[in-house]
């Protein structure tokens, strides 16, 4: 298995990741909205179609 972040072999102390470094970089992302879950919510889903119209109406 490798380090989703740098692609070196993992260490089963930090697994999935080879070190420490890699897996503080994988929760900044998280943290700082880098990552992402979608939601299926339906006011979600009809909050990102209502945004989709407006920038579609946009000249470009």
């Amino acid at each position: 298995m490798s380090c989703p972040i740098c692609g070196e072999s993992t260490v089963a102390k930090f697994r999935p990741f080879c070190s420490k470094r890699c897996a503080d970089i994988d929760l900044a992302k998280w943290l700082n909205g880098s990552y992402a879950v979608p939601s299926q919510r339906e006011e979600d889903l009809d909050a990102d179609v209502a945004e989709g119209e407006t920038k579609q109406s946009r000249p470009h």
